[in-house]
């Protein structure tokens, strides 16, 4: 029998919920034909192992699971390639999502010619059940600025929640970014044309079992996320980042200046080394924090990256000042040296140490 629609299920530490999300899809499809594919980021609680063990059993249930790939986004892409059905849905493994919703998004596709179906929590007759005040906030901000960023009228671009005609997909599939938590955001926006969209509301259910996903980092990504698809073609947004955290290095490394040498009265050599030592740690502490997220630095890992940070700048500070002193020699204006050393410094900081420091 072919499979008609596939239920593309990521998932991070939900073992507890895998038996009951697919107990409520065989109730709520019915005798549709459809399959489950849990995209599982090798879950620590052995998410993965459970979806497995019940996929022995029951054919319709299969398991990818990721060796060093994280996030949200990248794993939908995967569900979604894997599948084989003319339509695929996306949902969460939280049971948050209103499953009896599927029949009616499939009848969208197949019997009224919609490209994508959305579960939205902002029509009539939809909600955001008992979410905590401050996630609501969060989620309205996020869907509103969203919209901004659009062609096509939607309620709710945030929601996780939807299905989607995979010849089209695979139309659109390349020039996803992947990045953050919210594929369908990416998916309208990287859409060169209005396509055919209908929303079914649905009221958002509270989460039974596990933790919530949604943290600073996460909305941080999201971020990433819109600055990706608008200026990703011009300045890559992590190198934007890599940029702004090395200009706010000049400002710490100035302000340590005036006190060790101002304040403290220590010579000016010294005073300069340890400022830019002091400068350089910030550096690194910031861009592994924020630029580099995705690929945080831990423990043993953190003291390597330090130090190999340490070197590559010191040599992005000897290219800078050799090439801005030989435009210098060039006649040409000394701030324009002085900028363009620091340009050409930028780039081969941020080149070694996305390739050496945070290797992918």
């Amino acid at each position: 029998m072919i499979t008609e629609v596939t239920i593309v299920i990521p998932t991070f530490n939900e073992r507890e919920n895998v038996s009951p999300i697919i107990n409520a899809l065989e109730r709520s499809l019915g005798s549709i034909s459809w399959e489950a594919i849990f995209v599982d980021d090798n879950s620590p609680d052995g998410t993965a192992e459970h979806v497995q063990n019940i996929a022995k059993n029951n054919p319709r249930i299969s398991c990818i699971k990721r060796l060093g790939r994280r996030g949200l986004s990248s794993a939908c892409l995967e569900g979604i390639l894997a599948s084989s059905s003319p339509y695929v849905a996306v949902m969460d493994a939280d049971l948050q999502h209103d499953e009896v919703i599927l029949p009616d998004m499939l009848n969208a596709l197949t019997q009224e010619n919609y490209t994508l179906v959305v579960g939205s929590r902002y029509l009539e007759g939809g909600g955001m059940g008992s979410l905590v005040p401050g996630r609501i906030t969060i989620s309205r901000f996020a869907t509103w600025l969203g919209r901004l960023f659009l062609k096509t009228e939607i309620s709710d671009p945030m929601s996780g929640f939807f299905m989607i005609q995979k010849e089209y997909f695979n139309k659109i599939c390349e020039k996803l970014s992947v990045k953050g938590f919210k594929i369908l955001l990416d998916i309208l926006i990287s859409s060169d044309t209005e396509i055919r969209i209908k929303e079914i509301p649905y009221v958002m259910r509270s989460r039974l079992w596990g933790d919530s996903k949604l943290d600073t980092p996460v909305i941080w990504e999201y971020c990433m996320l819109i600055a990706d698809k608008f200026f990703g073609r011009i300045i890559p947004p992590r190198f934007a980042l890599f940029v702004t955290v090395g200009t706010i290095g000049v400002g710490v490394h100035l302000s340590t200046l005036f006190f060790l040498y101002k304040i403290l009265l220590i010579d000016f050599i010294s005073a300069q080394a340890l400022s830019t030592i002091i400068a350089m740690t910030n550096n690194f502490i910031l861009n592994n924090i924020f630029t580099y997220r995705d690929m945080r630095l831990r423990r043993f890992q953190f003291i390597r990256g330090l130090m190999s940070f340490y070197i590559s700048c010191s040599i992005g500070a000897l290219i800078n000042t050799l090439f801005a002193n030989y435009l210098f020699n060039l006649n040409v204006p000394w701030i324009i040296s002085g900028f363009i050393g620091a340009v050409i410094g930028s780039i081969w900081n941020y080149a070694i140490n996305s390739t050496i420091t945070w290797k992918e």
